[in-house]
């Protein structure tokens, strides 16, 4: 099920947005199979405690290759001849090295979308240089609006480079290259930039920029909480509220909603005057529980809603009503999004353990039980069963 069901999507074992990325294409119904390495490295990922749960790999099945084998590369070749796309996050050159690049794959497959995610992108003085996400982002101009007045930059955790300006502009691209191809055109190189990708995300505040809309300081802008009436606020019991009424009608119904609607208070954008507003919603907020705020802004067009925590989340009305979140082997994330009315997403499965159900995957990619044995003898490793 899916919009891209019948789609073979070869992904390379990676951690963060390429992951991602293929996550999404999982979720729209491609067929993904993952080329694990035969042990799970000690450096790969963040250090945790406890059971690693991996979300962003659901919705694969798996199988094992050490690539530091030369008769390896015989084998991923022969996946690769079969896929549709190809999905790699090691730093420039690695997969060429290995003989697995992008000239050796579309010789092999013509039609082929080879998709590479990386922070610095595949070129540039940079480009070989280890990162991550706050590095990329960083780089792109981004990081430097994000924090408070007369303070450090402060870390967005790792949504923008990562994620929204990685795996999501890896997966656009592989899709908008998987058209390309159906539509008669060649195939594609995908080069997903960290850097870049951070850069477009922030193409809005460029223009405020341009227009002499933007201060280059934190929290001083309409965006970045420089406004009183853009940002969050302390309730009674310690949470918050989020607030952003730009617009002038929404604005009169926040300041009805506080108790405000007749005070003697400054303009909305009389920017001398914002620092009594802050004052006055602080106060009003202050007044009661993050509770009795929710319930009076209840149906209003005052841009009010509760700050919630991660597990309070897939617990509110709204998301409950749509089913924005789901369960998979017993832990709750967000459901496959965006929605397709026509062809509705399937419930995905969890993340696979190493080698856990390529069997199938291979006999469903059309290798009979000659070509699985060959390629087991080449070093590919899969559960006999699926």
């Amino acid at each position: 099920m899916g919009v891209l069901s019948g789609i073979r999507v070869l992904e390379f074992e990676a951690i963060g947005p390429g992951p991602f990325g293929t996550m999404l294409l999982a979720d729209m119904g491609a067929d993904v199979l993952r080329i694990d390495r035969p042990v799970a490295p000690a450096d790969l990922g963040p250090k945790t405690a406890g059971k690693r749960i991996d979300i962003t790999g659901r919705g694969r099945r798996s199988v094992t290759l050490d690539l530091k084998q030369p008769q390896a590369v015989a084998a991923a070749l022969d996946l690769i001849e079969r896929a549709d796309v190809v999905i790699e996050g090691f730093r420039p050159g690695t997969m060429e090295r290995l003989g697995l690049g992008p000239d050796a794959a579309l010789r092999r497959n013509p039609r082929l979308v080879y998709g590479r995610m990386t922070g610095w992108g595949q070129t540039g003085p940079m480009a070989e240089r280890a990162g991550h996400d706050l590095n990329y982002i960083a780089l792109s101009g981004v990081l430097s609006g994000i924090g408070p007045k007369d303070a450090k930059p402060v870390p967005p955790l790792n949504l923008v480079g990562d994620y929204g300006g990685g795996g999501m502009l890896l997966a656009l691209g592989v899709v908008s290259a998987l058209l390309h191809v159906q539509r008669g055109g060649q195939g594609q190189v995908v080069d997903a930039a960290m850097t870049e990708g951070a850069a477009q995300l922030g193409s809005v505040i460029w223009g405020l920029l341009a227009s002499g809309n933007w201060r280059e300081e934190r929290a001083s802008n309409l965006l970045d909480g420089g406004t009183p009436w853009y940002d969050c606020y302390r309730t009674r019991d310690g949470h918050y509220m989020a607030i952003g009424p730009v617009e002038s009608r929404f604005y009169a119904e926040l300041l009805d909603k506080l108790g405000l609607a007749g005070a003697d208070l400054p303009q909305q954008h009389d920017r001398s005057g914002w620092p009594r507003l802050r004052e006055a919603f602080e106060i009003a907020f202050a007044g009661r529980t993050r509770d009795e705020w929710c319930a009076i802004f209840e149906g209003s067009d005052a841009c009010v809603a509760p700050v919630l925590g991660f597990s309070e989340a897939p617990h509110h009305p709204q998301h409950r009503a749509r089913g924005s979140f789901i369960e998979v082997d017993g832990v709750v994330q967000p459901a496959p999004a965006p929605r397709y009315l026509g062809t509705p997403s399937a419930l995905p499965t969890r993340a696979p353990k190493r080698g856990e159900h390529g069997a199938a995957a291979l006999r469903d990619w059309g290798f009979d039980a000659e070509a699985v044995e060959r390629l087991g003898g080449l070093g590919l490793g899969c559960q006999a069963e699926a």
